[in-house]
């Protein structure tokens, strides 16, 4: 079992790298997420052709999963807009927000109830993202793609969750990938239209970067959390990746040295933020109590940033 916790941790650790990634990576955001969705569905393909579990699929099938594929990808176009526009801190502080628009949405969507106590929690996200808001403002561009970002990856995580209750995980994230593609293909020239993307191609160190991007942090985390997922509850692996936004920041500050761009209210707003994610975390835990729309959400793969 230690083991297995072991392996949980270090799939976190793994996630925690995406968004330094997305700094290291010199593409512009939308042409970053091309080339990993790209990369990521050959090799899942191939992955799964060679082990032969390679399902397949009908177009009406294939359809919502690639429909979830593009809600992922332009999820990741934000999140490294995000980060280009500030740095990895914001980026992932801003994600954070995540469970706020699950407590609005799920129930919409979903037909749940509103949890009142989620939402409650949820405010203290806000009070901590203000915050932050309000120590520099050239992080202002950065802070409001990174609050689209979490919305898009709200609305996926719903979307991922009812399509998983009919798909197997792994064809699954291939025909994502490939939707993502697809759908971000066809977007790109109008992005283009209103943001020069400039060079097509990775030069240099990107090659380096976006292969232990796919590689590491797409498909190895992504059979990594099925063999966690085998032994360790949903639950717990949810509660778990409370902890990548704090990997990330830490790894930013020891790669970027982004601590000599805090302050102290950015400190209280990380502060609010952390003390939002714990109240929920005990909340959650409480032997009697009931778990939650955005807990029950979660119940298959997470995926990273």
């Amino acid at each position: 079992m230690k083991k297995d916790y072991l392996l949980l941790h270090l799939s976190v650790f793994i996630a925690g790298f995406t968004g330094v990634l997305g700094r290291l990576i010199t593409l512009d955001s939308a042409i970053l997420v091309w080339w990993r969705m790209a990369a990521a569905a050959v090799l899942m393909w191939l992955y799964l052709a060679i082990t032969k579990q390679l399902n397949n699929y009908k177009l009406k099938h294939l359809l919502p999963m690639g429909g979830v594929g593009l809600l992922l990808a332009l999820h990741w176009v934000f999140f490294y807009a995000s980060i280009k526009a500030s740095n990895v801190s914001i980026g992932v502080v801003c994600f954070s927000l995540v469970g706020f628009f699950t407590a609005f949405l799920e129930p919409i969507i979903n037909h749940h109830r509103f949890s009142g106590r989620e939402f409650l929690f949820s405010l203290l996200t806000i009070l901590g993202i203000y915050l932050i808001f309000q120590f520099d403002s050239r992080y202002r561009m950065g802070i409001a793609l990174g609050i689209v970002s979490s919305a898009l990856y709200a609305l996926f995580a719903i979307a991922n969750q009812r399509a998983g209750k009919h798909y197997e995980a792994k064809n699954m994230l291939l025909w994502e990938m490939v939707g993502g593609l697809i759908g971000l293909t066809c977007l790109i020239p109008v992005y283009n239209a209103f943001i020069p993307i400039g060079r097509l191609y990775p030069v240099g160190m990107d090659y380096a970067y976006l292969a232990f991007m796919v590689v590491i942090c797409t498909i190895g985390l992504c059979l990594l959390q099925i063999i966690v997922l085998q032994k360790i509850s949903a639950f717990t692996v949810n509660l778990t990746y409370n902890l990548e936004p704090v990997y990330s920041i830490i790894l930013s500050m020891f790669i970027f040295s982004e601590y000599k761009e805090l302050n102290f209210s950015f400190c209280i707003g990380i502060a609010l933020i952390i003390l939002s994610v714990l109240l929920q975390t005990v909340y959650s835990i409480k032997p009697n109590s009931q778990i939650s729309p955005s807990q029950r959400r979660d119940s298959g793969l997470r995926d990273s940033f």
